[in-house]
């Protein structure tokens, strides 16, 4: 795959929302060391350990080329007064209440900030001419649909308050390409993992887990299929998103499901442990399995992963080694936060 420099966008400042995220931070490193002028913006709430979120930011404000502002982007009269202190040439919105499951114990909330914070931004964008937007979605929009996915599918069934959100995000964003020409690049996301990532996520817990040599907690038989995309892969291809495409959805998967069994004995490789499954019922927001067609990806933006599941989850585990040390490692069984 192409390096970031080769995508020859113009010099510009982009916002970046949701700069705190594990996603979110990735993709501002890769822009400013890309020599992109980049504001962030995120909230920081307690979804999960806000010192992972402090961390990622410390690291960013290194590069004088990033900024940042403790902004919600549900806080409409705050971004209108970002939008007038800067000339904004993109915008990519990766500011998100994640988590299907939390989301049905929370579905006002994961409403207001994924779709009503997305319209703050349109409407924004719509007054102050900011030509480009880049909308992160999810690959829960395809359940029941058969595999592997296809962004031309109809995703009108979505099973979590999570992925209606997301519908609605998508929605609205036609709507401003419709109404004001608007250039929208949806990127729909499928399962992302890698270093730093969101605790709340299976591959932090089964680490977790297997090094504290307790019983893994697993939804389901385990046979369930997910799509791990590493993240640096997601990062460059929501950068690549930025080149004018009109309005376009597009898949950003590895193309290769793997069970939730097969994570399980890849971190039984790395860390030389043998886990211990405790089998519990399957959530009703759980999808069967998720697989990306990704030829669309590779057609408008060049994009392809290069980072294997194997090698990825490698740097995964060293990274959890290495900042937590295993005999410190943050409990897995708490709960995250949705408030």
């Amino acid at each position: 795959m192409k390096s970031i420099a080769c995508y020859q966008f113009p010099p510009q400042k982009v916002l970046v929302t949701g700069a705190a995220g594990f996603i979110g931070s990735r993709v501002a490193q890769l822009l400013v060391d890309a020599e992109f002028q980049v504001v962030g913006i995120d909230n920081l709430n307690d979804y999960y350990d806000t010192t992972l979120k402090q961390n990622r930011l410390k690291k960013l404000q290194t590069n004088k080329l990033f900024s940042f502002n403790r902004l919600d982007v549900e806080d409409l009269n705050g971004l209108s007064k970002l939008f007038a202190q800067h000339r904004f040439g993109a915008v990519i919105n990766l500011a998100a209440r994640a988590g299907v499951r939390a989301s049905v114990q929370q579905p006002h909330l994961y409403l207001s900030t994924n779709a009503t914070g997305t319209l703050n931004l349109l409407e924004l964008m719509r007054q102050h001419n900011v030509p480009k937007f880049v909308l992160a979605s999810t690959s829960s929009l395809y359940a029941g649909q058969a595999k592997p996915f296809v962004e031309s599918m109809a995703v009108n069934q979505p099973i979590s308050p999570y992925a209606a959100s997301k519908k609605a995000a998508e929605v609205m964003s036609y709507t401003y390409h419709h109404q004001f020409n608007l250039d929208v690049s949806i990127v729909r996301y499928f399962t992302v993992y890698g270093p730093a990532g969101r605790p709340d996520m299976s591959p932090y817990r089964f680490i977790n887990w297997i090094e504290r040599e307790q019983p893994i907690q697993l939804y389901g038989d385990g046979q369930q299929q997910r799509d791990f995309t590493y993240i640096d892969d997601i990062a460059k291809g929501t950068i690549a998103a930025l080149r004018p495409l009109g309005y376009e959805i597009i898949n950003l998967g590895s193309g290769k499901p793997y069970t939730i069994l097969d994570l399980i004995r890849e971190i039984e490789k790395l860390s030389g442990k043998k886990a211990r499954v405790q089998f519990l019922q399957s959530h009703s927001t759980d999808m069967a399995a998720t697989w990306a067609n990704r030829n669309k990806a590779q057609e408008l933006l060049g994009w392809c992963p290069e980072v294997s599941f194997e090698s990825g989850l490698s740097r995964t585990w060293q990274w959890h080694k290495e900042y937590f040390g295993f005999e410190n490692l943050p409990n897995p069984t708490l709960v995250a936060k949705a408030g």
